[in-house]
This record gives structure tokens, C-alpha cells and sequence, in this order.
């Protein structure tokens, strides 16, 4: 591993110079890649939120409308993550609303209890805390044979590692947004702030080691001027509604950026709306990284920032992908 991660691009070419990936980027190999992805088991599990939504001791619950099933999720007084249908089963108030007194939901209408237990009818839901994101099983609306967990990629050590977790919403369905990350193609055009020399070194079932797989990249992070950050990454899809990318290769190996993709509840108009869940988990095996975690407290801003930047073009191109499938006028 090179003592200095940075590198100065010595020919760099401008943006409207690049060299055109439209003729890679071919609709029906992200179609069969999108395809791969929604036949992988997701065992009903959906992403509601980062852990650090709900830390422990914490007074007020998580309330979310996934899939059009109202679910409030809060912590009983041991930190366990409980999640159940979020109106009172008394006479159907927003729990989201409701106040967590010693690990105990109490209904703001009329202080029925509840410690995540089934009563009253009400029943809870399966839920789990991976210790960065929390998730939701909810059967009814997946409408698949349930796994006892979600489908987790490998992670660093969380001992070793800074994670940050970035929440938009987008006017699209879940497959837009699986579809945007299936397609590497569009970094270095889409987002030539942060991303150049974007090579897409091997694509599924194109003869790499493992073609199914995913898609490997090689790219440079931009960081000021012509000093950039050569990596190389694999994208994968190990459930419907989750992209991930792994640093393979140079600065933070190891690293991974998962991308969930939740569907929420349509907005006035109809359409659909989806909750992109990024959780940033950054590693890297320079000694210097210890003191980088100590400063993940002033890290995680930037880490949001930096994705919220990105996300708001990708929730472009996913948005846009939605709206032309809707009026059945899409290319791919």
C-alpha cells in the first residue's frame, strides 16, 4: 500500500472530452443485472432507519409508512429494538406521536401501554438492528417465504471502522433507484465533481471470476485540483432493494457504501415515493485511521453531506426512469 493514497492525474481531460460510455452502458445488460437483483430473497425485510435514530434511553419512537403499512419501532428499557403497526389498537392513534417511558410506548390519547409485547390485539412486527441500520419484517407486503434476518453484505469490524447513514426521499419506485447503482457507467458523466477515469473492468457474466457477481470499477475519488484517489470497487445486489459497493483495491479496501431502497407511501398525485437509505461504512487499514475514528462525531456531517450531493442527481436519473416507465415511453 502506497504511504500517500493521493495522486495527480497528469493528463487530465475535461468533461465534454471524455470518453462516451454510452455504448457499455447497454440497457439490456443493466435490465438483466436489475432482473438478478429481483429475484434475489429479501425475506420481507425493509430498512426504516440508522440505529442512531433510536439510541438507547431514547424518548420518542421511530414512526415510517413502509409499503403502505404503518410501523412505529422504539426501544424497550434493555435497548432491545421492538417495531409493531403504528395506530393504537384502542382507537387507532398515531403512536409515532406517542412518548417511550422506561423502554414502555405510551398512547398520547388515552396512556394505553404498550412494552412490545402482543396486546389488545396489537401484535408486533420481527425486527433487527445489524448496529447500523434498523430494519422491519413485514410479510404481508413482501409477500415472500420470511428469513429469521435481513440479508447482510460483509462489513468491516465495526471496532475498526466509521459508518454514516444519508436518508432521501424520491418520487420513483425501488427498482429506479436499484437500477440508478446498477449502472456504473454514469459516474464519472453524471458526477465529474467527485468521480474520473471510470473504467468498468468486468460486468456479470462477462468472464470474471465470478460473473455473476457484480460489476468491477476502477475510479478516482477527486479531491482538489488534479489529486484524485484511485480505487477499484464491485457492485452487488444480495436482495431486491439493496445495492452494494465494496472498495476492492487502494485507499479504504474494505470499505463498503450499502444503498437501500424502502418504498413509502405515494404522494398526493399518486405517485410512488421511496425512502434511499445510505449507510456509509468506512475502514482502512493505515494506522493513522485510528485517531479518523476518533473523530467520526465531526466525520459523519461530511460523510452526509458528500452522499446528499450525489443522491440528489442519482434521485434525478431514478425519478426520471420512473416517470418514463409510467407513461411507458422508457428506452431500456
Amino acid at each position: 500500500m502506497s504511504p500517500v493514497p493521493l495522486r495527480l492525474r497528469r493528463h487530465p481531460v475535461p468533461w465534454d472530452r471524455m470518453r462516451p460510455t454510452w455504448r457499455e452502458a447497454r440497457p439490456p445488460l443493466i435490465a438483466a443485472a436489475l432482473a438478478r437483483a429481483q429475484a434475489a430473497p429479501s425475506g420481507n425485510w425493509y430498512v426504516v432507519g440508522a440505529s442512531r435514530d433510536l439510541p438507547p434511553g431514547a424518548e420518542r419512537p421511530l414512526g415510517r409508512t413502509v409499503a403502505g403499512v404503518e410501523v412505529v419501532a422504539w426501544r424497550t428499557a434493555d435497548s432491545t429494538l421492538v417495531a409493531g403497526p403504528g395506530a393504537c389498537p384502542h382507537l387507532g392513534a398515531p403512536l409515532r406521536e406517542s412518548p417511550v417511558r422506561c423502554g414502555t410506548l405510551v398512547c398520547r390519547w388515552h396512556g394505553l401501554p404498550l412494552d412490545g409485547a402482543p396486546f389488545a390485539g396489537w401484535h408486533p412486527y420481527p425486527a433487527y438492528d445489524d448496529g447500523v441500520l434498523l430494519w422491519v419484517r413485514l410479510d404481508e407486503a413482501g409477500g415472500e417465504p420470511p428469513l429469521d434476518r435481513p440479508v447482510l453484505p460483509a462489513r468491516p469490524d465495526p471496532r475498526t471502522a466509521v459508518d454514516a447513514v444519508y436518508t432521501a426521499v424520491g418520487r420513483c419506485e425501488p427498482e429506479d433507484v436499484v437500477a440508478n447503482r446498477l449502472d456504473p457507467w454514469h459516474g464519472a458523466w453524471l458526477h465529474p465533481y467527485s468521480f474520473v477515469d471510470l473504467r468498468v473492468l468486468d460486468v456479470p457474466g462477462a468472464g470474471a471470476a465470478a460473473p455473476d457477481e457484480g460489476f468491477t470499477v476502477e475510479v478516482s475519488f477527486k479531491v482538489a485540483g488534479r489529486a484524485v484517489v484511485p480505487v477499484q470497487a464491485v457492485f452487488t445486489a444480495p436482495e431486491p432493494r439493496t445495492v452494494v459497493m465494496h472498495i476492492t483495491q487502494g485507499e479504504g479496501t474494505g470499505s463498503v457504501v450499502e444503498t437501500h431502497a424502502t418504498p413509502l407511501t405515494p404522494d398526493p398525485t399518486g405517485r410512488p415515493r421511496t425512502a434511499v437509505v445510505e449507510a456509509v461504512i468506512a475502514a482502512s487499514p493505515r494506522p493513522g485511521f485510528t485517531a479518523v475514528r476518533l473523530a467520526a462525531p465531526l466525520l459523519r456531517p461530511f460523510m452526509r453531506a458528500t452522499a446528499a450531493r450525489l443522491w440528489r442527481d442519482d434521485l434525478a436519473y431514478a425519478e426520471r426512469r420512473w416517470a418514463l416507465r409510467a407513461a411507458g415511453r422508457f428506452p431500456g
